[in-house]
């Protein structure tokens, strides 16, 4: 069995530690970017359920309509509880948090008129993940470039 030296052994534990915690910190860094990328998948999927829910309770309003009276929200809030009727009547649970900006706050559409809300919208200018393949309700979102283009109109 052939001796090295001592002196020529020095330092080869510390460069193999070191390329060990290099690649520690690379893995580290890809799960980080991997969790971004699925929490904002799961948002995503989110904003489209709850923009579903904007949609249906649109139609909702307009289908109980009473003769005479406009078939559009002036406000969201009318949409949980609809001043129209002697009797609570909701067509939202409650007006949900956008799930992309996190906050309760939403762009409206107006009617022509710009009295009446036709659709909602996030806020956010974020490119969404998901740009194909879209249920047939939600016509017009294949190839937008930001969640605020994902326009959610009361229409059958």
């Amino acid at each position: 069995m052939t001796h090295v030296p001592r002196k020529h052994q020095q330092g080869f534990t510390y460069l193999g530690l070191m390329i060990l915690l290099v690649i520690i910190m690379i893995v580290a860094t890809a799960s980080i970017q991997l969790g971004k990328i699925e929490q904002q998948r799961l948002a995503e999927q989110e904003l489209l359920h709850i923009g579903r829910e904007f949609q249906l309770a649109l139609l909702s309003y307009a289908n109980s309509t009473p003769v005479g009276q406009n078939r559009r929200p002036k406000t969201l809030q009318e949409l949980v509880k609809d001043p129209r009727f002697p009797n609570t009547q909701r067509h939202l649970r409650k007006i949900y948090l956008d799930p992309i900006t996190g906050k309760a706050e939403w762009g409206i559409v107006l009617s022509s008129d710009q009295q009446r809300i036709i659709g909602v919208f996030s806020l956010s200018d974020k490119k969404p993940i998901k740009i194909k393949n879209f249920d047939s309700y939600f016509l017009g979102f294949d190839e937008k470039k930001s969640y605020r283009d994902w326009v959610f109109v009361g229409v059958k």
